[in-house]
């Protein structure tokens, strides 16, 4: 079993990056595993407490989960991944069956700012690019995914998300074995991620 993670800060094109090498690989030999399945449960809190909720924060996501179900796949067993509801911050009663597999890529914003995750990664890949790119993203996500108005996405923007990129995600590109610019848009660096997938999947 291969792991690997891929970081980057929001709206880098981290999932078309995902989606382009798992095109590049066998059928069936990729799970994906997304941080965003382990926010911590939000549910009990009030809306407005809710608006207030700080979840490009390391400690906005249940590690200790996420590093146990990494350690549950590598011993082949299969593991119930949360649902996430961003609209009512809190995870469904129901989980999803994931089953281990050849690959599994665990992506999201904040997985290398945790040494344990690190530690289980096999490949640590960072998915970079132009912050006036990545707003212009996350704008069209956050109005059309998440249901926030304009003036909402830009306020939320410039108290969380810019400065918690620049505390904790931009520096764990230091960590990374590949970054990828210009997200999913760089055919070539995706070719040679995938080509190294594939010859340790040949090993």
């Amino acid at each position: 079993m291969l792991i690997i993670g891929i970081a980057g800060g929001s709206g880098s094109g981290k999932s078309t990056v995902v989606k382009q090498i798992i095109k590049r690989l066998p059928k069936d030999s990729v799970t994906v595993i997304p941080q965003d399945a382990y926010y911590k449960d939000n549910g009990h809190l009030t809306l407005e407490e809710r608006s207030k909720k700080n979840f490009d924060h390391p400690s906005s996501i249940e590690f200790s989960l996420l590093n146990k179900h990494i350690d549950l796949l590598k011993e082949g067993n299969t593991i119930g991944m949360p649902i996430y509801s961003y609209l009512t911050c809190a995870r469904a009663k129901e989980t999803i069956p994931i089953e281990p597999k050849l690959v599994v890529i665990i992506e999201g914003i904040l997985i290398l700012t945790n040494p344990r995750v690190r530690e289980r990664l096999d490949v640590k890949v960072f998915v970079d690019a132009d912050p006036d790119d990545r707003l212009m993203r996350i704008i069209k996500r956050d109005i059309e995914e998440r249901g926030r108005s304009f003036q909402q996405v830009l306020d939320h923007y410039e108290k969380y998300v810019k400065p918690m990129h620049l505390q904790f995600i931009e520096p764990t590109k230091r960590y990374a074995d590949i970054i990828v610019p210009q997200g999913g848009a760089n055919h070539v660096a995706i070719d040679i991620l995938a080509s190294r997938i594939r010859m340790n999947l040949t090993k």
